[in-house]
């Protein structure tokens, strides 16, 4: 073996970002023999907190780490998530949705929207979401597990994740990792010890005068990237010429207004606001730029857009999008915010700490640290950055708003390489094409370049192979089969109420 085993693992700060490590590291890790793993957070940091939305990947994190999926629903108050409904973006007064799974059927060996392309220009419209079971069961409130044992239904391809407290689900991944062997250290970091040769990080030391040595560090010390940033200076890779957006102001009020399982982003003249419902409150709050709009408008924007009363004081925060040049260097592995930030428009925050502890599992170092896992970890991490935010630039690139300013600037955007291609040959042809197994599927290009007005130039010639009689009645039948599935689905409230509620629980418990 190149070097010795690492024996001491070192986690600053705690949140979701620190958990969810201390979570997967204290099961996959936390019986081999002489390891610590030690998490290091301070009662008087608060975390940022409102990542509150997810993407499908996170049902296989809470697999891995063995959940039971009804426990957690109610002990972080989550309700379920079909998808993203995109309010205002193309146009004023236009709504679409992104989905989870995929589209209709696809027939003779090719993709199914090409046979819906072909429809579109014979004159036959329908909605694109009218042939998703996810974006028509989140219309109409309703949930229900995917069905895969019955793999001819539509429910068979029903992609969901959750909406849930962010603090909640950060208070019950301490409570797995603690069973497994973590263990955590009040105190605040004062110092960061390094050698002197090597710059290699030795250690930290606590406000109390303590020193907590180890080999391995995680920095999840959020926007303040206290190890990635200020102690190794890990240069940052500024996007904001592309995501101009660089304040976000959040807050959480009562329950009111439709109770669908969908995240919603409502666009704003100068960003967009977020409404995240869960089983006890609604999370809510508005992302801009603030070179075209000042914190009082933006907040009172947000405050007139609330359904209910709102339960907290605005909290306000500044990022700027981008990512660390490098997300591992030397001995420390930056997770969540210390290694960079894409405003939560597609809900990708917690998958990026997800997919930054798989990538450092498979890749996990002995004492060497050699260069050819580092290497490959920062390459892999870096290309997930740019891929998701070229799915971002996306939505506003191809807006048709030129009602503000921002959304002015927006338009004229000069793409990014990958997103140009991707445009480029949409436009040509119809085609979606996905690079190097990216994140989004080209069941979530295809949602938005639809959605925010993208014109297909043509579809694939295999499409003609059925008559104009043949394509209609195929995709009625689609349509139909999805309708009738999503009659007979339960509403979220119901499901919620038999599979993991927590107000249903404390009822229970009160009565």
């Amino acid at each position: 073996m190149n070097g010795e085993p690492i024996r001491n693992i070192v986690i600053v700060g705690g949140g979701t970002a620190g958990w969810m490590a201390a979570a997967a590291l204290g099961t996959v890790m936390g019986a081999m023999p002489d390891l610590s793993i030690r998490l290091i957070e301070s009662e008087a940091i608060g975390t940022v907190g409102v990542g509150e939305a997810t993407i499908p990947q996170i049902i296989a994190f809470n697999t891995m780490l063995g959940l039971d999926e009804n426990e957690f629903v109610r002990e972080t108050h989550a309700t379920y998530k079909l998808g993203v409904e995109f309010v205002d973006w193309a146009r004023k007064g236009h709504r679409y949705i992104h989905p989870f799974g995929s589209y209709g059927l696809d027939m003779l060996g090719i993709d199914f929207h090409h046979f819906w392309l072909r429809a579109r220009d014979l004159g036959h419209g329908s909605e694109l979401d009218a042939y998703s079971i996810a974006a028509m069961a989140g219309k109409a409130g309703k949930f229900i597990r995917p069905q895969n044992e019955r793999p001819g239904s539509p429910l068979a391809k029903l992609g969901y994740a959750f909406q849930f407290d962010a603090s909640r689900y950060a208070r019950y991944l301490r409570r797995h990792a603690e069973a497994r062997g973590v263990e955590r250290t009040e105190g605040r970091v004062v110092e960061v010890l390094q050698d002197a040769e090597s710059g290699f990080v030795t250690g930290v030391q606590l406000d109390g005068g303590e020193i907590v040595e180890g080999e391995l560090f995680l920095d999840c010390s959020g926007f303040r990237s206290l190890l990635l940033g200020q102690t190794l200076g890990v240069p940052f890779t500024d996007w904001s010429k592309w995501l101009p957006c660089d304040r976000a102001v959040a807050m959480p009020c009562t329950l009111a207004g439709d109770r669908q399982p969908l995240t919603r982003s409502t666009a704003q003249p100068a960003g967009w606001q977020w409404r995240i419902p869960l089983q006890h409150r609604i999370g809510n709050g508005h992302v801009y730029a603030s070179a075209f709009i000042d914190e009082d408008e933006a907040t009172r924007l947000l405050l007139e857009g609330l359904d209910g009363e709102a339960l907290a004081e605005p909290n306000r925060l500044r990022f700027t999008a981008g990512h660390r040049e490098r997300l591992w260097e030397k001995n420390v592995v930056a997770l969540g915010l210390s290694g960079g930030f894409l405003e939560p428009l597609e809900s990708t925050a917690i998958h990026l700490v997800q997919s930054g502890i798989a990538r450092l599992l498979t890749l996990f170092p002995t004492t060497a640290f050699t260069p050819h896992e580092i290497g490959r970890y920062n390459r892999e991490g870096a290309q997930e950055y740019l891929d998701i935010r070229d799915f971002l630039v996306l939505h506003y690139r191809a807006s048709e708003r030129d009602d503000s300013e921002f959304w002015r600037y927006c338009r004229a955007l000069d793409p990014p390489e990958g997103l140009a291609e991707k445009l480029a040959m949409f436009e040509s042809s119809g085609r979606v094409i996905r690079e190097h197994e990216e994140l989004f599927t080209e069941t979530s290009w295809l949602s938005v370049m639809v959605g925010q007005g993208v014109q297909a130039g043509g579809h694939h010639p295999v499409a003609q192979m059925l008559d104009e009689a043949e394509t209609v009645k195929r995709l009625a039948h689609i349509r139909g089969v999805i309708e009738s599935t999503v009659g007979q689905m339960p509403s979220q409230d119901e499901f919620l109420a038999a599979n993991g509620s927590a107000i249903a629980a404390e009822e229970r418990l009160s009565a």
